[in-house]
């Protein structure tokens, strides 16, 4: 019997989800690229599948926004506003922390969550999935963007079959009637250029340099011949992400569903039942932001100490101001700049634009330094090495300029921010050399 579906508000977006089951654990399934969960229910091996999990959990299911029964009249999400889907998810089933369960692309968005908000991830498990979808010199496990872009549109083309059946679930691609759910399951998940359109903004994700950062107990699970995700991706996660496991399945089959289902749900319940519960990690990853007035010792000399002082009331004004209405934290002020702390490098880039437009009509150009990184927090404050690295990047900043970090550019794929490339730079007092990105103003 499916279950019953309710929704909650992601910002202005509805966000469809259901719960199943009453076990002491809450269990968010984060789904892969696209999803629907009443069509869920309609395949006997999938409603299984979620059925034995939630023997031991309150199972809770969602649809991703732009996906499935979540509102759909929006462009593809950046993994920052997935992350607050789950966060409006949990808040709406009354749960303070959960363990999460990603499979595929849907396991990304999971690392980034556990890496940024350890206080509400129990655990993590991902299954099938990856920290970046594009090869790269170090990274050998996928395609380059040229073939990955043909294979989205061929998919697109052929929208409304059972697309890509043979490398999502090898094992019964073949039987009619899985194909004809399964291409239910895609048109009622999104349409073809929906689909598409997801499916290029995950090429565009790259959460490596998070992984170090993961504190929470991490589970991965990956099937040895999966055909769509290579599990050398998993490999390369167990390999950065500090004490997890990997368990590899005799399996070619991407999705869980159907080879070997109970041996994986039983690696997940030991995982999850088998263990005291974690401590709450006293660390956080964050996105930090720099600010500094351009030229104040001139101007402060130019205009004089009151003037100037009535000039500094109108900056922190409008600081103050657009901090509040990007979801920023004040950190403190630093002589004439701030330093301020987001939960997602999208909306406090977005923050920064902002702040130069408002200042810049006030007759005020200032320079803005961002950078996402793992911060300690003792006494109520915010420690660590990213505290300089972002200091460091915003002295590098010219005149009415917002400059970030790779780390921040890799994590705001599918944001629609463009950057120009500021070239490789030597950090004072840090270790080997920085790649700087210069945004450009929509």
């Amino acid at each position: 019997m499916t279950p019953q579906t309710r929704y909650t508000k992601s910002g202005k977006v509805s966000i469809a989800y259901q719960t199943v089951g009453d076990g002491p654990i809450d269990l968010v399934l984060v789904p892969g690229w696209i999803s629907n969960i009443e069509v869920f229910w309609e395949d006997a091996h999938v409603a299984r599948f979620f059925e034995k999990l939630a023997t031991f959990s309150r199972l809770i299911l969602f649809d991703k926004r732009g996906t499935g029964l979540s509102d759909r009249s929006i462009e593809a999400a950046t993994l920052e506003e997935r992350m607050d889907d789950v966060r409006a998810v949990l808040d709406a089933v009354g749960s303070s922390r959960a363990a999460l369960l990603g499979y595929s692309e849907g396991g990304t968005m999971c690392l980034l969550f556990a890496a940024t908000y350890p206080s509400r991830t129990a655990a993590l498990v991902t299954i099938g999935s990856y920290a970046r979808r594009l090869r790269a010199p170090d990274y050998p496990y996928f395609t380059g963007r040229e073939e990955a872009v043909a294979a989205v549109e061929s998919a697109a083309a052929d929208w409304g079959g059972p697309v890509w059946a043979e490398i999502r679930l090898r094992s019964v691609a073949d039987d009619p009637i899985i194909q004809q759910w399964w291409a239910k399951f895609l048109r009622m998940s999104a349409s073809a250029a929906a689909a598409a359109a997801l499916q290029r903004m995950n090429l565009e994700i790259d959460v490596r340099q998070v992984l170090s950062l993961i504190q929470v107990p991490t589970l991965l699970i990956h099937a040895k011949h999966d055909p769509a995700v290579p599990v050398g991706a998993s490999r390369q996660m167990a390999e950065n992400i500090p004490n997890a496991k990997l368990i590899e399945i005799e399996s070619g089959d991407h999705l869980p569903f159907y080879d070997r289902p109970d041996e994986v749900i039983e690696h997940i319940q030991t995982f999850l039942t088998g263990s005291s519960t974690p401590e709450i990690s006293e660390t956080r990853v964050l996105t930090l932001m720099f600010t500094d007035i351009v030229g104040s010792t001139e101007m402060a000399m130019a205009k004089g100490d009151l003037r100037f002082a009535d000039l500094l009331e109108v900056h922190h004004a409008a600081v103050r101001g657009e901090l509040a209405r990007y979801h920023g934290e004040e950190v403190r002020t630093a002589g004439d700049g701030f330093v301020a702390s987001f939960d997602g490098p999208a909306r406090a880039i977005r923050c920064a634009l902002a702040i130069t437009k408002a200042l810049d009509a006030a007759g005020i150009t200032c320079r803005i330094g961002l950078h996402t990184g793992e911060c300690g927090v003792r006494h109520g404050e915010l420690q660590g090495i990213a505290l300089n690295i972002a200091a460091r990047v915003a002295a590098l900043a010219s005149p009415g300029v917002v400059l970030v970090s790779q780390t921040v550019k890799d994590l705001v794929a599918g944001s629609g921010l463009g950057f120009e490339d500021a070239g490789s730079h030597i950090l004072k007092g840090l270790p080997e050399e920085w790649r700087l990105f210069k945004v450009v103003r929509p």
